[in-house]
C-alpha cells in the first residue's frame, strides 16, 4: 500500500514536472514569435534602436556595395611634404596647414588645400606656382602625419585611442593599428558606429567571421567609433543576435537618441 501511495505521488511529481517543461516551452514559443515580430516592424531593443535590413553598414553618405572606399582628404593641422624638383627652397619643405586648412609657400602664397585629395592638392600647388611665374614646376605633395581625420578604436584592444585615418582603412586593419584584440576580447561583440546622412547607425560584426573570409572586412571612414567586446550598443542589439546570426552579415541598425 504504501509502495503503491509513492508511486502515485512520483508520477503525479513526474506529470507536474512535464507540464512545466511543455509551459516553459510554450512561453519561449511565444517570446521567440514575439521578438520575430518586433523585428519585422523594426522594433528592437527599446524604442531606440531600429534594425535595418542591410548586409552591410552605409557610408557617410549612404554609399554602399561598389561605392563604398574612402580617399584621404587634407584637413586643418595635417602635415604635408611639399617637393618641387629643382628648386631648393620647395624641396621637401614640411608644411602645417591652419585651421582652414591653408598652407603658404614660397612664390606660391597661401594655398587652400582644404578638403582635397592628395592629388588635388599636387595640382593646386602646380597651379599657383605656375600663377608665381614657375614654368613647368613638378610638384610632389605627401602627407606627413593626418590629425584632422581619425577613427577611434575603443575596448578589448591593446592600445586604445584616436587612430590617423588614411585610406583604405578597414575594421581588421583598425584593430591591427591598436596593437591588436586582447586575449579576453570577444571576437562576436565589435560594434562600429558611424553618422550616416546625419542619422545614427551602428553595425554588429563578428571578427572572428571576418578573419574566415566569410564576409567582407568592412571599411572605416573618418569619425567613425569602434568598440571591440561588450559596450552598451552590443548590448542593445544582443537580442538580435540568437534571431539574426553574424555568420553570414553584420547585423546593422538605426540609433534614435530623442
Amino acid at each position: 500500500m504504501k509502495s503503491l501511495k509513492s508511486f502515485m505521488q512520483r508520477s503525479k511529481s513526474g506529470n507536474q514536472v512535464k507540464l512545466a517543461l511543455v509551459g516553459a516551452m510554450a512561453l519561449l514559443s511565444m517570446s521567440v514569435a514575439g521578438c520575430a515580430d518586433s523585428l519585422s516592424k523594426g522594433g528592437i531593443g527599446g524604442s531606440n534602436v531600429t534594425r535595418v535590413e542591410a548586409s552591410e553598414l552605409p557610408g557617410p553618405q549612404g554609399q554602399t556595395g561598389e561605392a563604398q572606399g574612402y580617399v584621404y582628404r587634407i584637413g586643418a593641422y595635417d602635415k604635408l611634404i611639399v617637393d618641387v624638383l629643382g628648386i631648393e627652397q620647395l624641396s621637401d619643405r614640411r608644411v602645417t596647414a591652419d585651421s582652414s586648412g591653408i598652407i603658404t609657400l614660397p612664390v606660391a602664397g597661401p594655398i587652400d588645400l582644404n578638403n582635397l585629395t592628395i592629388a588635388e592638392a599636387t595640382e593646386r600647388v602646380t597651379q599657383q606656382l605656375r600663377a608665381g611665374h614657375m614654368r613647368n614646376p613638378r610638384v610632389a605633395v605627401n602627407l606627413e602625419e593626418s590629425v584632422s581625420r581619425f577613427v577611434t578604436i575603443d575596448g578589448e584592444v591593446e592600445q586604445p585611442g584616436n587612430y590617423p585615418m588614411v585610406g583604405g582603412m578597414t575594421l581588421m586593419r583598425g584593430v591591427a593599428a591598436a596593437k591588436g584584440a586582447t586575449d579576453f576580447a570577444k571576437l562576436r561583440e565589435v560594434v562600429i558606429h558611424r553618422t550616416v546622412n546625419g542619422q545614427s547607425m551602428i553595425a554588429l560584426y563578428d571578427l572572428a567571421a571576418i578573419r574566415r573570409g566569410t564576409y567582407a572586412d568592412p571599411i572605416l571612414y573618418p569619425n567613425d567609433i569602434v568598440v571591440i567586446g561588450d559596450s552598451p550598443s552590443r548590448r542593445l542589439l544582443q537580442q538580435l543576435v540568437t534571431i539574426a546570426p553574424l555568420f553570414i552579415s553584420p547585423l546593422v541598425a538605426v540609433l534614435d537618441n530623442r
